[in-house]
């Protein structure tokens, strides 16, 4: 069962797509800080990880920066964006991401997704 860490500080978001991932079979971590993302991380390494770049305590890359630095990089690592213009996109591919999905994404795109991310 893949384990999804869900970086993501909006409530809304992150508690809806507990719910979707938890009843498609996946376990969920979800951290609304880049502290706390690294935190999480540490404890249960996740096999994806689903970051928000618009964090409240630093740029979400940051996460990813620093479990890098770790060695505790998860397999597979998306940003998740608002802002899908080409800076930001190369910006993310630079840092490490797998992929770059941009807000609101579709809950069966994103499952479609994480089935390819998992090789499943």
């Amino acid at each position: 069962m893949p384990h999804i860490l869900l970086v993501e500080d909006s409530h809304l978001i992150s508690d809806a797509l507990r719910v979707l991932f938890e009843e498609t079979g996946h376990q969920v971590t979800i951290a609304a800080t880049a502290a706390e993302a690294i935190d999480a991380a540490s404890t249960f390494p996740p096999d994806i990880m689903l970051l928000d770049l618009g964090l409240p305590d630093a740029d979400g890359l940051s996460v990813l920066d620093e479990l890098v630095v770790r060695g505790m990089a998860p397999k597979c690592t998306v940003a998740l964006t608002g802002d899908g213009d080409e800076a930001t996109i190369q910006r993310c591919k630079v840092a490490g991401c797998h992929d770059v999905l941009l807000k609101p994404v579709s809950p069966k795109a994103l499952l479609v997704k994480i089935e390819e991310w998992t090789g499943g």
